[in-house]
């Protein structure tokens, strides 16, 4: 999709929430309109007829002016063709085109953050845990700092952190074995090496590690068989005196499903946690972006930006980046209309994907040591009867599906066996704070990974 397809997509959100312009109006007049281009401050569409664009310009041509305004942040005039006339304007320059788009591209290769510590914004919300991975890759920590545990909310700048602890160390000594792995996917391999008999191999792997770093360690609570791995795996590379950084969304004692015997290693070393950026922060990211993109943004601008993107990195970097291509195919400056159609599309892009009856089942399958297809199948095993109730009940809690529709995705299961499953699981949870503890983590889990 070019820049100007995605300009029409904010026109089209601007037409309906500010136009308030019905689903019907949208899709008979304002989606047959075909985004052409930009040509100076004209903005291009084609229609099928000559009637056709009589209505859309008598009804909703000067909305779709201001819709344009708005989200390029200058005036634009309203042009609409229909294919005989499109046929005889100018030729477009397709190798000017890909040209410019090539500039475009090229321009942000150059401002891809490399995960070091010399591109790490340090403010008051992470400078303990950025100054814990220095004193760690510059060898000062020492078993002090082993683990480093380093905890908040997504977005915020572990995973460069500990990245460029990593890097940083392998700048020191180029022989170092260095293992990189999330909590979801040292999970996955363990249950692998258990079912394909090559656990050898598996501890070959991590226990040979001189740095193991594991994101999203929370992933690997409630599942007895990684935990029982991670535990040894962390015992022989500590005692070898080997570094351990890992990361998480919440400090140790608020992962209720963790072994305590894993907590209480989690909590010997040094744990330091990352909070959402102040203001002063937020603009030095949003500055330090438009620098590597050889973007000037006006202060005002830059502010507007920091003011309403509060939570999350990614998001301040995205809207840099946004106005990057707003600039380079528009030609004008940053402004604040500009800015509000930017973040209005990121805050739309990050709603969060939903949440399927399919992934749930794989979550619980995976806390269980089943399979998905044992928690939809008739099997009455212990395990797999267990672990299909708690599915049922997991699935009823997010989604909120009627009990007859949750039948039909386990297994074409009635009404009154899903009824009894959530019953069932309900009065356990209440009278097992353990069984509690598994469940609430499992739906924080899930709930996680659909807004990473």
């Amino acid at each position: 999709m070019n820049s100007f397809e995605e300009v029409f997509n904010l026109v089209i959100d601007y037409c309906r929430e500010v136009g308030e312009i019905g689903d019907v109006a949208i899709k008979l007049w304002i989606k047959t309109l075909t985004p052409v281009g930009l040509e100076g401050n004209t903005a291009v569409f084609q229609v099928d007829s000559d009637f056709q664009r009589g209505v859309v310009r008598q009804n909703y041509g000067e909305l779709l002016e201001r819709a344009l305004k708005a989200t390029l942040g200058f005036d634009v005039k309203l042009e609409i063709r229909i294919p005989e006339e499109t046929n005889q304007n100018k030729p477009v320059d397709i190798d000017e085109l890909v040209e410019k788009q090539h500039q475009l591209e090229k321009s942000y290769e150059y401002a891809k953050y490399d995960y070091t510590f010399d591109t790490f914004i340090v403010g008051s919300s992470n400078e303990f845990a950025y100054a814990a991975c220095k004193a760690v890759a510059d060898g000062g920590g020492g078993m002090v700092y082993n683990p480093l545990f380093i905890y908040g909310p997504s977005g915020l700048g572990k995973t460069h952190l500990i990245t460029a602890t990593a890097k940083e160390m392998k700048k020191k000594n180029e022989n170092l074995n260095i293992i990189y792995v999330t909590g979801e996917t040292f999970s996955s391999e363990i249950i692998n090496a258990i079912q394909t008999n090559s656990t050898t191999q598996f501890h070959d792997k991590y226990r040979s590690a001189d740095i193991l770093l594991v994101d999203d360690i929370q992933f690997i609570a409630g599942k007895n068989s990684t935990q029982e791995e991670f535990f040894h795996t962390f015992n022989a590379l500590y005692q070898d005196g080997k570094q351990i950084v890992l990361t998480s969304d919440r400090p140790p004692k608020a992962i209720k499903t963790l072994e305590d015997r894993i907590r209480s290693r989690f909590e010997s070393g040094l744990i330091a946690d990352i909070n959402t950026p102040d203001f002063e922060t937020r603009m030095a990211i949003i500055n330090r972006k438009a620098e590597l993109l050889d973007l000037k943004i006006p202060d005002d601008v830059a502010q507007f930006i920091a003011n309403k993107l509060k939570s999350n990195i990614r998001q301040l970097e995205g809207a840099v980046k946004k106005l990057k291509a707003l600039n380079h195919y528009a030609g004008s400056q940053p402004s604040i209309s500009m800015a509000q159609s930017v973040i209005r599309d990121i805050l739309n892009d990050d709603q969060p994907l939903p949440i399927t009856v399919e992934k749930i089942i794989a979550e619980v399958a995976n806390v269980y040591g089943v399979t998905p297809e044992d928690i939809r199948s008739t099997k009455r095993a212990s395990a797999v009867s267990n672990a299909r109730k708690i599915a049922i009940y997991v699935v009823r809690e997010i989604t909120q599906m009627p009990l007859a529709s949750i039948g039909v995705e386990f297994g074409g299961r009635d009404h009154s066996t899903i009824v009894y499953a959530v019953n069932n699981v309900s009065a356990s949870i209440k009278k097992d704070p353990h069984l509690k503890e598994l469940v609430d983590d499992l739906i924080k889990n899930i709930k996680d990974r659909s807004n990473a």
